[in-house]
């Protein structure tokens, strides 16, 4: 039988809590038993002062998740905010494995760093889920909206036609990220295998360099698209107060990559070099470690901004319903995602299809006006032809 509303609601939370605490009292001794060895270098160090931070960010994202799973009262908002708020969690027990275990890095990285693609695609359906509720005829809206130009660097591109054009244009920036990272992601896992790869050196002889460009400008271009959708309904998204909820994405997406690619420039130029490498094999290897170690540090502060910017408090009724699991098996259902991916690339192909039937009819009306003109003119100089023969008869 499955426990009531109110039985649920009481004890999930302190169960969670008691679970964590177990939890700590199993896992503290260990790291600080291991801490305690002899010989400990700054690997350990490290990895001992990043654990700290990674069971400060847990506990905080964790009782944000699930107050949201308490208040579900909203499952087409917060179902989306849900799984962005795994994301912290995510990207610091990440980052923490990948430093203990630098072998391991290149594939729990590109895993984490696939998650952010699906974190970008969660916030634009958040944005267009409230849209649809409050305003079911988006489309319409749109339409008698100002035209929204272009912003630089693609300020003198012709701006996107205000209505279904921008609507469905925006989506598809957003999801060709959702597609490219994972793409990308099977690609330097292959390349790492192959080892071609060769992480966090700037060299247009390894995979590494490719892939940072391609997947840099597929995810400006997502960026873009969310920025461009939110000018042009600035004003009807103001009761989310979206520009605080996006800073909160983007700088965790934009800093972790960023703060990537400042690391390798600073391996690349000599900053970091071989001559103090650590406990780790090569400075490929600091450079990885030291951006997993920040990125623990960075996720407690991220943590403590999306407690806030994603607050569940706008989702309490005093009325709630839902079963035990019902909040907690929406954030795996992934339907929608794969719905709006079919919907999109359907869409891409019969704009393709339109187009090019459209250009079959323009090319059959233009011969056929053409041949009808040659003609025109044969019957017009057929005449003058014979009306010279007349003049010259008489």
């Amino acid at each position: 039988m499955p426990c009531s509303c109110a039985e649920w609601r009481r004890w999930i939370r302190p169960l969670v809590l008691v679970l964590y605490a177990l939890l700590l009292v199993a896992v503290l001794p260990l790291c600080i038993w291991e801490l305690q060895k002899d010989k400990v270098g700054t690997h350990s160090k490290a990895w001992f002062i990043a654990g700290v931070f990674v069971f400060l960010t847990i506990p905080i994202s964790l009782w944000g998740i699930l107050q949201h799973m308490v208040h579900y009262t909203q499952p087409e908002l917060q179902k989306p905010i849900i799984r962005i708020l795994w994301m912290v969690p995510i990207y610091s027990l990440d980052s923490w494995l990948a430093l203990r275990y630098p072998s391991l890095a290149i594939y729990v990285d590109t895993c984490r760093e696939c998650y952010e693609a699906y974190v970008i695609y969660n916030f634009l359906v958040f944005l267009l889920n409230f849209l649809s509720n409050q305003y079911p005829s988006l489309v319409m809206m749109l339409e008698v909206q100002q035209q929204q130009p272009h912003l630089p660097p693609l300020c003198c591109c012709p701006p996107w036609p205000m209505g279904e054009v921008l609507l469905f244009r925006c989506k598809l920036g957003v999801l060709q990220y959702t597609v490219v990272r994972p793409v990308t992601t099977v690609i330097a896992l292959i390349c790492q295998l192959c080892g071609v790869y060769d992480e966090a050196n700037f060299s247009f002889r390894n995979a590494w360099s490719y892939l940072v460009i391609i997947n840099n400008i597929s995810q400006l271009f997502a960026m873009y698209c969310l920025v461009l959708l939110y000018r042009a309904l600035k004003e009807e998204l103001t009761p989310i107060r979206p520009v605080g909820k996006f800073l909160c994405v983007k700088l965790v997406v934009f800093v972790s990559f960023w703060q990537a690619v400042f690391i390798a420039f600073l391996v690349k130029v000599g900053v970091i070099s071989d001559k103090h490498t650590w406990d780790w094999d090569s400075v490929e290897a600091v450079a990885t470690g030291l951006q997993d170690f920040i990125i623990c540090i960075e996720m407690f502060l991220a943590a403590i901004a999306h407690h806030y910017t994603f607050t569940y408090k706008p989702y309490v009724q005093e009325a709630e319903e839902g079963s035990c699991f019902d909040s907690f098996l929406a954030m795996w259902d992934f339907s929608d995602i794969r719905a709006d991916v079919t919907e999109q690339v359907r869409h891409v192909v019969f704009t393709l299809n339109f187009k090019e039937l459209f250009q079959c009819n323009v090319l059959h009306d233009h011969n056929y006006e053409h041949s009808r003109s040659s003609d025109i003119s044969q019957f017009f100089s057929s005449f003058r032809l014979f009306h010279g023969f007349v003049d010259d008869l008489f």
